[in-house]
């Protein structure tokens, strides 16, 4: 049995698993008396089970190409098509909506961008609410395995930087049997099977913990959710609304290492204890940025609380202040969007409103490669540092040799080179989405942080990216639609949509 559904084409794989993922809200609404959407998300998804199943009976003995370009169509039409299916319940469950405003929040939710147009937690029910997070939860899934089973052989989503290109002679670290030789099906097959149980087993770890430091079980199992997706989903409008306080922030930080590198999870990463973790270039450069940046804030605020006249400089104030601003760095450089419970104490004690634009820029530099955050990943920013450092070495040393190995080579030339052209890439998409969004109305401000709320996968930043809160529901249809976008690409990355036009490509 199990050997036939390996067969089924992704498609039907995906609405199978979509249709299982409604009955989650279903028992929930069940359980607190929400007859009306129990039976909703019941009956949808026992109907899209229903069709699933037909779709595999009749595709079953179909033979499929293995052409890397379907593998790339295929994984954009998932964010592009199971929206759709996953508004259906929704649209109906709400009521007193529109089809087109649940298709933008079931998108944003797939690609774990956590923009929504539901801002205000009593609006949805908390079915609703876990219906929303397990749909994140399911994108951040779709991420882990897509990345290494379609992404990582054509040396796209971040692996260009290491990996070699398909065709290419230099291959520093080589691809595994498994993704080098089996077919899409076969390799999504295989690593699921690695990767579910332990992204499953880590939401429950997170889940039971949140529960144990004072959150309701609801909320917690959204938070968990939102955490190991970085989607930032909260049913409660927030951390700070929550009971988990300062004990439930240590552990999602905990958790968030995740988003950061992918050796904490990926067999690459087992069996190599905590030197691998401390070797590892992009847990190195995310370490870097969370004790540099919030070590800045903090002396910030000080200074200016203590040139303030009549301010007292009190330590628990101090202490609550440094730690909101190490959650919150680590928050949204994961792309996760949660903030601290103290967050705004750093505001209050100082008297100064921390910029936004500290913020943007940190979900512009992202996560890990092949991890769940969006962003430009850490890994293209330290090879474009690498190379930054061997050219300055070379300007005082014309002669020197850098030597590290061929990898370290590969990451210097190569791997800095394709990182500055996505880099080049991300800044013509972010200046395409500002038009997109000027020419839908938005002011410049507005505009630019919507832009990189979609193309980081970081909706939490239309709260405090700029000077005034946007309310995601404000928006009109045109800008709604142009969000959608911009998460999409977001969540590809527009080098690989680009490789779908690629002649390369489409000649293999």
């Amino acid at each position: 049995m199990f050997a036939w559904l390996a067969r089924l084409p992704l498609l039907v794989s995906l609405i199978g698993l979509g249709g299982l993922a409604m009955f989650v809200p279903a028992a929930h609404a069940a359980a607190i008396g929400e007859a009306e959407t129990a039976e909703v998300f019941f009956w949808i998804g026992t109907l899209t089970l229903v069709i699933g199943t037909l779709l595999g009976i009749a595709m079953a003995g179909r033979p499929r190409g293995d052409h890397p370009r379907r593998h790339l169509a295929g994984f954009l039409a998932l964010f592009l098509a199971m929206p759709f299916l996953f508004a259906l319940p929704f649209h109906e469950a709400v009521g007193n909506t529109t089809f087109f405003n649940a298709y933008v929040e079931m998108v944003s939710c797939l690609t774990t961008t956590g923009a929504s147009l539901y801002d205000d937690p009593g609006r949805l029910t908390p079915a609703l609410h876990t219906w929303r997070a397990t749909v994140g939860w399911l994108g951040g899934l779709f991420m882990w395995v897509g990345a290494i089973a379609v992404l990582a052989p054509l040396a796209l989503g971040g692996f260009e930087v290491r990996l070699r290109p398909p065709g290419s002679d230099i291959n520093p670290i080589s691809h595994s049997q498994i993704t080098e030789r089996a077919d899409l099906s076969r390799r999504i097959r295989t690593h699921a099977a690695a990767l579910i149980p332990v992204y499953g087993m880590l939401t429950l770890m997170l889940w039971l913990g949140l529960i144990l430091a004072g959150d309701a079980p609801a909320a917690a199992m959204a938070h968990a959710m939102g955490t190991l997706s970085t989607s930032g989903i909260s049913p409660v409008g927030g951390l700070s609304e929550g009971g988990a306080g300062h004990a439930g922030e240590v552990m999602i930080a905990f958790f968030l290492i995740f988003a950061i590198s992918r050796v904490t999870f990926a067999r690459e990463g087992q069996g190599k204890g905590w030197r691998q973790l401390a070797r590892d270039p992009e847990i190195r450069l995310a370490s870097t940025i969370v004790i540099a940046v919030p070590l800045l804030l903090f002396l910030r605020h000080f200074l200016a609380a203590f040139e303030e006249e009549g301010a007292e400089l009190a330590l628990l104030d101090g202490l609550a202040s440094l730690w909101g601003s190490v959650f919150t760095v680590i928050s949204f450089l994961t792309t996760t969007g949660w903030e601290s419970v103290t967050w705004d104490t750093a505001r209050d004690w100082s008297g100064l409103q921390t910029p936004g634009l500290i913020l943007l820029g940190l979900a512009l530099i992202g996560g890990g490669v092949g991890t769940t955050a969006g962003g430009a990943k850490l890994l293209r920013v330290y090879a474009l540092y690498k190379h930054g450092g061997r050219e300055l070495e070379r300007l005082v040393h014309p002669h020197s040799v850098g030597g590290s190995g061929g990898e370290a080579r590969h990451l210097r030339r190569r791997g800095a080179y394709m990182a500055w052209l996505f880099f080049m890439l991300m800044a013509l998409s972010l200046a395409l989405m500002m038009a997109a969004f000027a020419l839908a109305g938005a002011g410049f401000e507005e505009a630019l942080v919507l832009a990189v709320a979609g193309l980081t996968t970081t909706g939490q930043l239309a709260e405090v990216g700029g000077v005034r809160p946007i309310d995601y529901a404000g928006l009109s249809a045109a800008a709604k639609a142009v969000l959608v976008w911009a998460m999409i690409f977001g969540r590809l990355e527009s080098l690989a949509i680009l490789a779908l036009f690629s002649r390369e490509l489409w000649r293999r």
